[in-house]
């Protein structure tokens, strides 16, 4: 019987740099181009992972194995496709791939953490990176073992739709928050190489700094729009927080839809390769973001095979395509084949994309089990969430009488209290976008506490709460209420869907609250989008725990001022940058 041969890249006990370089030199053209190819659950079988040596699989937003998927239905669907990747010639592992951006938000009763905008108000880099580990478990908790996150982008203009996903509008204050990856990835160490990716282990996963570079800068805040800068200041404003990130030993790092002066960056070889890996020497793997190469021309997808050539050849290792696969790998192929794109470029990429995947330990340990499904929503990450939704308020204003101080905190024994608004028993408006589907939900959310209910658990037993969501003025004047809390706030969104010209509360919340609001309102606070655990706000409101949240973004007095950030010669806010709750 003949003896089986030894594979290097088989073997632990070698150096991960070995067994990349044994692995290389063993694939084909076809197997190196399906390991840069990532596309979406729904298109991905058993069938089509052997056939096309496919890389890596994802999860849209909403997209799950069933509605109300337990972790466990999780669990079976990847490690259903795992088996296909492991049937194939050489058995390379693919790695599964989630939007897990605020708690791992597509998963049926996961802890919804506040997102990132009421993480940079804490201003609390080590509860983020609490959160960060806890998402971790949380996704490791449905076999899945790498998020598209954090996005590290610096919001400079609040019309832009995915302001909320940025820390702030301060370098500095999103730098601190890429704790963020020592939490999902683990603390690297001192001795690992410069721009190393790293992974410290089964409970955690590998992290995405996006997207690069420039996202929250562009003209008027235009998702996906120009930002046009020099380069003095794209590196003063919006680089910092990715050297950060790289010496954190961030594992991807995702490409941006927005062009830098006119340049896409998905097209852009100087700030992804030359910049990126050569002169930070970033060693983990870049990804394009959904259908990123589409949107290299106008109109989209007008001309794929040079969408393609310019992608890959300016630096992108991995394309999340994600479903007309056969086109990306039928036109990559005939690149290469042509002599368009160097194999030298080729397997740049795959080098990268194995290291990431040795890193993980996904050679050793491919199949996830059960034995993590306790960690999805429970109860620790859920007290955990609700810590952070307290530290994220911020008080912006306070109105003080002579008779009884100011108006906040709240008593919790009143004769009787409205509570009205939209948002008061609306979870899914709690959580926003990006929640259950890409553009989040109303309501619909099982697992959590809405502000309504928390109100009624906190205030004393004998205290009327009476909810109106939008109560008529005749209701109000028939009635006492000793106070009303009022909230309200926009409808559930996600990227383009969120730009916004005027920055107006969605209706019907200017009704609820009338004009002029703020000469109206004896005291004003800013929850941001908190997610499930909305007791964080009752916690607040009635005095058990302290108002310390800070603005992370400058808080306008209109429209017509913008762009304006703190320390513009200009700056005149109604509520400035780092305003600290009193």
């Amino acid at each position: 019987m003949a003896q089986a041969e030894y594979l290097q890249y088989t073997d632990p006990s070698q150096p991960i740099e070995v067994r990349i370089t044994d692995l290389l030199e063993r694939m084909t053209l076809e197997e190196k181009i399906g390991q840069m190819t990532q596309i979406e659950r729904t298109v991905a079988s058993i069938e089509v992972m052997q056939k096309y040596f496919i890389g890596s699989v994802l999860s849209n937003p909403g997209s799950v194995p069933s509605e109300e998927a337990s972790p466990e239905a999780w669990v079976d669907m990847v490690n259903e496709f795992q088996y296909g990747s492991l049937s194939t010639r050489l058995g390379i592992p693919m790695i599964y791939g989630v939007d897990a951006v605020h708690g791992h938000n597509s998963a049926y009763g996961a802890t919804i953490f506040p997102h990132n905008i009421g993480l940079g108000a804490t201003r609390e880099p080590e509860l983020v990176k609490k959160i960060a580990a806890a998402t971790a478990l949380e996704v490791r908790a449905t076999g899945i073992p790498y998020s598209f996150a954090p996005c590290i982008a610096v919001c400079r203009d609040p019309r832009w739709g995915r302001c909320y996903e940025s820390f702030g509008e301060d370098p500095k204050l999103v730098q601190a928050m890429t704790e963020a990856i020592s939490g999902l990835q683990g603390e690297v160490p001192a001795d690992s190489p410069k721009g190393y990716p790293f992974v410290s282990g089964q409970n955690k996963i590998a992290g995405c700094a996006k997207h690069y570079v420039g996202d929250g800068g562009t003209y008027n805040g235009t998702n996906e729009g120009n930002t046009l800068m020099s380069i003095t200041e794209l590196l003063n404003i919006h680089m910092p927080a990715y050297y950060d990130s790289i010496s954190k030993g961030v594992a991807t790092v995702m490409v941006s839809y927005s062009s830098w002066n006119g340049v896409k960056m998905h097209a852009n070889r100087a700030l992804i390769t030359s910049f990126l890996k050569n002169t930070l020497k970033f060693r983990g793997y870049v990804i394009s973001d959904e259908s990123g190469l589409d949107s290299i021309t106008t109109p989209r997808h007008a001309n794929y095979t040079y969408s393609i050539e310019t992608a890959i050849s300016a630096g992108i290792d991995m394309v999340m395509v994600p479903y007309n696969y056969t086109e990306f790998i039928d036109g990559l192929s005939f690149l290469v084949k042509n002599n368009f794109i160097p194999m030298t470029r080729i397997d740049d990429a795959v080098e990268r994309i194995l290291r990431v995947k040795f890193v993980l330990g996904l050679f050793e340990r491919p199949f996830a089990d059960y034995s993590m499904v306790k960690y999805l929503g429970c109860k620790e990450h859920r007290e955990l969430a609700r810590e952070a939704v307290r530290k994220s308020l911020v008080l912006l204003k306070n109105s003080q009488s002579l008779a009884h101080g100011p108006l906040l905190p709240l008593p919790k024994k009143a004769s009787k209290v409205l509570v009205a608004g939209t948002h008061a028993d609306n979870i899914g408006y709690q959580c926003g976008g990006w929640t259950v589907t890409w553009r989040g939900v109303s309501g619909y959310i099982k697992n959590g506490t809405s502000i309504l209910s928390a109100i009624k658990n906190t205030a004393d037993p004998e205290t009327v709460i009476v909810y109106r969501e939008e109560p008529l003025p005749s209701f109000i004047k028939s009635n006492k209420f000793s106070y009303a809390i009022v909230v309200v706030g926009e409808h559930t969104y996600s990227e383009t869907q969120g730009d916004s010209r005027n920055l107006t509360i969605s209706d019907p919340g200017p009704s609820i609250i009338n004009n002029p609001y703020l000469s109206k309102i004896d005291s004003l606070v800013a929850a941001w989008l908190p997610g499930s655990e909305g007791q964080g706000v009752a916690d607040v409101l009635f005095g058990d725990y302290d108002f310390t949240g800070k603005l992370p973004v400058t808080w306008l007095r209109n429209v017509d001022q913008l762009p304006m950030n703190y320390g513009d010669g200009n700056y005149d806010p109604l509520y400035p940058y780092g305003l600290q709750s009193t």
